[in-house]
């Protein structure tokens, strides 16, 4: 692409910004109990402000509230999104880059910010437009350019309850150079993406790498916690210890990821929620195992295993 070719190309991408994705769409559904229940199931939440009509009805809210993070839920299409969706900016937008040869996706980064809580009988609303489309950029993965989509979420009363942002890279993939190529010796072995490493998990994953998955326990009300984080849920404080795990339980939820094929990893690799003996539930991958041959309810057992040169990681065995 030359210069009048980019400029050109560069016109029509941002004459974007500012579209409409969704209008204002209410959500099918109220904030409900039930899907409040099933969302922290699977996620292993028990904060009665969530869970505990009883328990909410002696706070000083005086009635149960929505998992902030469920924000995005109540506006979900569901099933009906395999039968297609109807052509929007966005969806205009990635053709358009996929034309002129940005066929490369990458999904860099999403943000919430909270604002108001919610409550069963509450209705949400979204709106999404297109926020700004970067100028051309050379990363790793390849040249091309980011855009950002803004969801805006408000009650029934049209007050802010939260936004999201959601960026994404559209590139143009790199070719291989052909002496590389032909000598796969020249090539480097992909490995697993490094884990984030920060100061509350760090403890974690250093624990990992010596072959041990610990649970993070509340030291004044004993709750046990997982993923890491620095405050309990349960009692709020901030003291904590951690118990190792047996590494026993069961399936709660799973699926395969057959596309696209990720460097590093297996081949349709199977992912899913466990739910551990001790209680807390830990995202992990089920092998020496079809994919048909998985269920909902499955024992299995874990163990820490080296997957690649750099990386030790819990996989889980049927038991």
């Amino acid at each position: 692409m030359n210069a009048d070719e980019q400029k050109v190309f560069e016109e029509k991408i941002y004459a974007f910004v500012g579209q409409e994705v969704y209008p204002p769409t209410p959500a099918p559904d109220d904030v409900n109990l039930p899907m409040i229940r099933q969302w922290a199931e699977v996620i292993g939440e028990t904060n009665p402000a969530y869970l505990d009509p009883a328990w909410a009805a002696s706070s000083k809210r005086g009635k149960t509230i929505a998992p902030p993070a469920m924000m995005y839920v109540w506006g979900q299409e569901g099933f009906q999104v395999t039968r297609g969706r109807a052509p929007n900016a966005q969806s205009n937008l990635v053709a358009m880059f996929n034309d002129y040869g940005f066929t490369g996706v990458l999904g860099t980064n999403v943000k919430q910010e909270y604002f108001k809580e919610v409550s069963p009988g509450d209705n949400i609303t979204i709106q999404m437009v297109i926020d700004n489309i970067s100028e051309r950029k050379t990363t790793s993965r390849g040249t091309g350019y980011f855009f950002e989509t803004l969801s805006t979420f408000t009650d029934q009363n049209g007050e802010v309850v939260g936004t999201q942002r959601f960026k994404v890279l559209k590139f143009i993939p790199q070719e291989l150079p052909a002496a590389a190529a032909a000598d796969d010796n020249a090539l480097e072995v992909p490995t697993r993406i490094a884990s984030p490493r920060g100061h509350d998990n760090g403890w974690w994953w250093e624990a990992c790498d010596e072959g041990k998955v610990l649970i993070q326990r509340c030291k004044d009300c004993q709750t046990l916690r997982h993923p890491p984080r620095p405050m309990c849920g349960q009692c709020q404080s901030m003291a904590w210890d951690s118990i190792e795990s047996t590494l026993e339980g069961e399936v709660l939820s799973y699926t395969a990821l057959r596309h696209p094929k990720i460097p590093g990893y297996p081949k349709d690799p199977i992912c899913a929620v466990i739910q551990l003996a001790e209680g807390t539930n830990i995202v992990s991958n089920i092998v020496d195992c079809e994919y048909d041959d998985v269920f909902i309810g499955m024992k299995l057992k874990g163990k820490v295993e080296q997957v690649d040169d750099k990386t030790m990681l819990p996989q889980f065995y049927p038991a």
